[in-house]
């Protein structure tokens, strides 16, 4: 089975945007934020992913990936 790769961290890094700074525009919690970065979520809201999508002047796209096949986790 597939899976969703998020890549806010490389997102953040092009844009040079701290977690706190990203957290504060979107007013999601530095500590959800940090899972969304991390992966660690199996879910997120359409209205956080505009918020974020605003803040970073992004497309969803270039958060999430699909990778086809892929494994779960390592």
């Amino acid at each position: 089975m597939g899976k969703i790769i998020l890549r806010l961290d490389r997102v953040m890094a092009d844009r040079k945007i701290s977690l706190k700074e990203l957290s504060e525009r979107v007013g999601v919690s530095n500590v959800n934020l940090s899972k969304i970065k991390t992966g660690k979520i199996s879910a997120i809201r359409f209205s956080t992913l505009v918020a974020i999508c605003e803040a970073l002047h992004c497309q969803p796209g270039d958060i999430l990936e699909y990778a086809p096949g892929a494994d779960s986790d390592p």
